[in-house]
């Protein structure tokens, strides 16, 4: 029961936090590289990856909404290393995602200067450092001001963005313009006979991934068990549209060899606001496009690190980390943060293309992410077992038998993710194999092995519970002695 004074969430406002959270349209241009194709490979992303998310993480935020969380999640599966392990890794993938988004905001601050800066690596790598910084030093003055920036750029610089290109793109096609793919039946089933043709699958799932995020308002709805499921569904439908129609808006326009993953939609405008007479609009679409992936990324950047800051109270971080400022802002996280964006954006500068460089920090990115979602997955069904007594406003239908159907196909379409991810794409050239596979699996062993070596020298002076203990005795002895004092006299 809900009571009367409760704050309850309509079907429709769900689904726009889902949207919100997971619509994402720098990843368009990597769909756009499958043309008509991406139909089929959004839809199998959306049945065994998104939607498995969606359900698991609901049932997970529902029953252990007081910690919330896939650190608190895991943690109740499998203890606080594994639970420290898993929203390490969430920080971590978004480290990695951060150059990508950021490289995109960068690509499309070019069409307001000069349009072949989009391909210019190091522009990229500069203009990466800059809004790194600046949003980083932005986040110190706490989540008012954050909440306010990211709700503007999502508004202004995704929806109605992602709106104009899908009307363009449609109203192309409907007036009989050109098109650079083929619109038939035959051209939506795409060649599997080589696995580098589907290797753009990781990135589809990075266009569906971080909906766990907002499982937490699964409680919120008047009918957790009927109604979160629908607004799963509508937004899954949404967000599905979104990334279908506007990859194909750009596959039509944009010849699949030129199309920049940075900056694929601004050369998708810039064609059609050219042929339609406009193009003088462009610097101001650019400046909300920019402001769009800047909001995203302001979104993201405290979210993850303010998740990590709660294990401290496990003292699961060493002190160092634990800092916040007068705002409750985890500054010491935040500057680590903006030091590891800062060196990894270097790989813009030693990758052939921008191209290839947004590419292996997007494949980074996913299979960092994936490990998470595994141990989520493995947490939900453990919890089935280990506490099925636990109240849960929403559960995935069918029980024990659900739960491993539903969190088992997660679990495969994950491993399969991560495998494929270590295969150079064949659309552009990544440069020396060896590299590209060594750089992602260093990669990947040195964020997978940190949160062990970090959990093997805990101490327990970390945990700050300790020193607040110690503080409130002192404070409460003091008031003792000089009362005392006072009646001496």
């Amino acid at each position: 029961m809900v009571s009367r004074n409760a704050k309850v969430l309509s079907v429709l406002t769900l689904a726009l936090i889902n949207v919100a959270a997971v619509a994402n349209l720098s990843q368009l241009a990597i769909l756009a590289e499958y043309g008509l194709a991406a139909v089929f490979f959004l839809g199998a992303a959306a049945l065994v990856f998104f939607v498995p998310c969606a359900l698991v993480s609901a049932e997970l935020a529902t029953g252990w909404p007081k910690a919330g969380g896939v650190y608190a999640w895991v943690k109740e599966a499998f203890g606080p290393r594994l639970g420290f392990v898993a929203i390490w890794l969430q920080w971590v993938e978004n480290i990695f995602w951060y150059p990508t988004v950021l490289s995109f905001a960068a690509a499309t601050f070019a069409f307001i200067i000069d349009p072949t800066l989009a391909s210019n690596t190091m522009y990229t790598f500069v203009m990466i450092l800059i809004i790194t910084w600046a949003v980083t030093l932005i986040n110190f003055k706490g989540m008012k001001t954050s909440s306010w920036i990211s709700s503007f750029g999502v508004l202004v610089g995704t929806i109605f963005p992602a709106i104009l290109v899908i009307l363009m793109g449609t109203a192309w096609v409907l007036m009989g313009g050109q098109t650079q793919i083929p619109l038939t039946t035959a051209s939506m089933m795409p060649d599997l006979s080589s696995i580098a043709n589907i290797v753009f699958f990781v990135g589809v799932i990075l266009s569906f991934a971080g909906i766990e995020m907002s499982a937490v308002h699964a409680r919120e709805v008047k009918d957790p068990q009927k109604d979160y499921p629908k607004a799963i569904f509508l937004s899954v439908f949404i967000i599905f549209a979104i990334a279908l129609l506007g990859s194909l808006s750009i596959a039509i326009v944009v010849p699949q060899s030129k199309i920049l993953l940075t900056a694929g939609i601004m050369e998708a405008f810039e064609a059609f606001f050219t042929y339609y007479g406009i193009a003088w609009t462009m610097p101001i679409l650019a400046i909300l496009i920019a402001a769009g992936s800047i909001g995203m990324v302001n979104t993201w950047i405290v979210g993850p690190s303010k998740g990590l800051l709660a294990t401290a109270e496990d003292g699961n971080l060493p002190p160092f980390f634990q800092k916040a400022n007068q705002n409750g802002m985890p500054t010491n996280l935040l500057m680590t943060q903006a030091f590891i964006i800062t060196v990894l954006s270097m790989v813009f500068i030693f990758m052939p293309s921008v191209n290839s460089s947004y590419w292996i920090l997007a494949a980074m990115t996913v299979q960092l992410y994936l490990i998470m979602y595994i141990l989520m997955f493995a947490a939900a069904i453990k919890l089935k077992y280990s506490q099925p007594n636990t109240p849960r406003a929403y559960k995935v239908p069918f029980g024990k038998a659900g739960m491993w159907g539903i969190a088992g196909i997660g679990i495969i379409a994950s491993f399969f993710s991560i495998g494929i991810g270590f295969i150079p794409p064949s659309q552009f050239g990544t440069g020396d194999p060896l590299f590209y596979v060594g750089f992602l699996a260093t990669c990947m062993f040195i964020a997978c092995v940190l949160p062990f070596i970090i959990m093997h020298f805990k101490k327990a002076s970390w945990k700050p519970s300790t020193k607040k203990t110690a503080k409130k005795t002192a404070k409460k002895k003091k008031p003792k002695r000089k009362a005392k004092k006072k009646k001496r006299r």
